[in-house]
């Protein structure tokens, strides 16, 4: 059964050693075949709907690069390697003509054909891994794909946690229904999450129509001046809601404050620190099941890799933590 899932997804993907990126995330000693592994990191490089800053395309490239050369995968605040927690498995980048990628002359109607096209073949690669039993993470790409994700999961009842300077929850957005500005509003407007299992994180910039659309549906939020000032109350809030459950974390790299994220689209000031972000995934309890993850708005400009660093410093510290213990033999 599993071969035969591996059949249908090989043929959607770019193996990560012909990438942009030419390695597989970390780039881990220890090669793991599909069938044992526990994580399926795959890439989508996609920068279709995005309206102000672009380069999300490069967001997968970013992260594999840093991951794999510069990143130690042992993680000193764990005392662990990565690969003795969370068996992972890199299938590479979701295949994707450049003609649809970009989009650099956009209509509204051909931005939506287009994203539907990809949202489909997100939506039965996610159904494909969880149905494995695995814990899929999507390296994006812009924000828009966490809408195909969640609905792939929503079966499972997920509490997201969604980090981000933006409640992405505007009901369109320059004519375009879905983007990269509207999955949240979308995933709760279709029925597919309730706005009270969403926890969102970091929150700094919206405007009034979406800040009701929250309130409205019940979105827990806790913003970025709340994490700052009284970060010991979501980290309580955090411990206690998360106790087994479901859980999918969604991760909006522009949560992060200017300095850390110098190449996404949309940077915000005013935003969370890495130590933050890392006490946030720490607190969440242990009993918890993580369904899924993704981290888009990733970018690269002109060779700096900050923003790569830290996405992968991130993605390592959520699996360290979040993947239960392994015994020697399984990660042999």
């Amino acid at each position: 059964m599993l071969k035969g899932n591996l059949d249908v997804l090989l043929p959607l993907f770019i193996p990560p050693e012909r990438t942009k990126g030419k390695y597989s995330f970390g780039d881990i000693p220890i090669k793991i075949s599909f069938e044992k592994s526990n994580v399926v990191f795959y890439g989508a490089p996609i920068d279709i709907s995005t309206s102000f800053g672009r380069g999300t395309s490069r967001g997968p490239e970013a992260i594999r690069v840093t991951s794999a050369r510069q990143i130690e995968t042992f993680l000193l605040d764990e005392n662990l390697d990565i690969y003795e927690r969370a068996r992972i498995y890199d299938i590479g980048d979701l295949k994707i003509p450049q003609s649809i990628k970009y989009l650099r002359r956009r209509s509204p109607k051909r931005v939506a054909t287009n994203l539907s096209l990809i949202g489909k073949k997100i939506h039965k690669i996610t159904s494909i891994i969880q149905g494995a039993d695995k814990v899929p993470v999507l390296m994006g790409g812009e924000h828009t794909l966490s809408y195909y994700t969640l609905k792939a999961l929503s079966h499972k009842n997920p509490l997201v946690i969604h980090f981000d300077a933006h409640r992405d929850m505007k009901p369109e957005y320059e004519g375009m229904k879905m983007c990269h500005t509207t999955p949240f509003y979308h995933i709760i407007n279709d029925g597919y999450i309730l706005g009270k299992n969403i926890i969102q994180i970091g929150i700094r910039q919206t405007d009034r129509e979406e800040n009701e659309i929250a309130k409205k549906n019940q979105v827990v939020t806790f913003d970025a001046w709340k994490v700052h000032d009284r970060i010991d109350n979501l980290l309580t809030y955090i411990r206690k809601a998360t106790c087994k459950a479901n859980i999918y974390i969604s991760f909006d790299i522009d949560v992060y404050d200017l300095p850390y994220v110098p190449c996404t689209g949309t940077p915000e000031p005013f935003g969370l620190n890495p130590f933050e972000v890392t006490k946030i995934i720490k607190n969440i309890c242990s009993s918890a099941k993580l369904l899924g993850v993704d981290i888009v708005e990733v970018g690269l400009r002109n060779g700096d890799y900050r923003e790569g660093t830290v996405a992968s410093q991130t993605l390592l510290r959520i699996l360290s933590r979040l993947i239960p213990s392994q015994t020697p033999t399984d990660v042999k």
